[in-house]
């Protein structure tokens, strides 16, 4: 089977996490993503996957709380949910790395970078928790930074709705889908599709980006294997 993509990172939110609860997890959910990445997996892509904690708690709406404080809460809460997507995986026969950027040695491996590429060369799933380890950076600008440093050919955005618009699709019916766009075009329009730290890391790296919708979990093989989907955002 022919690939245009060999190695990947894969964004998924702490909320997609939670369905339709909105908090938490729900496992009906996270065994459908998980499925459609053990299909990734046994066609030989590698995938690295960057997880949020939104379904637990956001740094920056946390109300009254010291934002590094909240922020190093969120870290935490992203290493929970890198845990029940090894568990799902693991369930499946997929073989997994839990890697986080705050030292968490009884529950995972420290992220190193030529161990994280030398588990995706044999085939693991690695999942990277604890964003960056900073605070201030989101786990998008995470995302960006692992996929820089492994390599990896894409970075995949799975977001709730199947592209990028020039306006909320929710609120306007005349919004408008773009299949294609330059990172320029999304710093200089100041699209929401990612913060503007994650786009200029892609931008001056060479990292495209695919945003599309995790509605449909098999839109990630469908992309790993070269079909049309969602909105590409590449250098220009």
């Amino acid at each position: 089977m022919e690939l245009k993509y060999r190695r990947i990172v894969l964004k998924l939110s702490g909320e997609a996490l939670a369905g339709e609860k909105k908090f938490g997890l729900d496992y009906t959910v996270i065994g459908k993503i998980c499925e459609s990445i053990k299909k990734c997996v046994d066609v030989g892509v590698q995938v690295g996957i960057v997880v949020g904690g939104g379904n637990f708690i956001r740094g920056r709406m946390s109300g009254s709380l010291d934002r590094t404080r909240a922020d190093h809460m969120g870290m935490l809460a992203t290493a929970i949910n890198a845990l029940a997507l090894s568990d799902m995986l693991e369930s499946m026969g997929v073989e997994t790395r839990v890697q986080t950027a705050i030292t968490m040695r009884q529950v995972a491996e420290p992220y190193i970078r030529n161990k994280a590429v030398c588990h995706l060369e044999k085939g693991r799933v690695v999942i990277f928790g604890c964003g960056t380890g900073n605070p201030f950076f989101s786990t998008d600008t995470a995302a960006a930074l692992r996929g820089v440093e492994i390599e990896a050919e894409i970075l995949m955005k799975a977001t709730l709705v199947d592209g990028v618009y020039d306006k909320d699709p929710n609120q306007f019916s005349d919004a408008k889908r773009y299949d294609t766009l330059t990172f320029n075009q999304v710093l200089n329009d100041n699209l929401a599709v990612m913060d503007m730290s994650a786009a200029t890391m892609c931008n001056e790296n060479n990292l495209p980006m695919l945003v599309f919708d995790l509605h449909r979990p098999d839109n990630i093989l469908d992309a790993v294997l070269g079909k049309p989907v969602g909105t590409v955002i590449t250098v220009e």
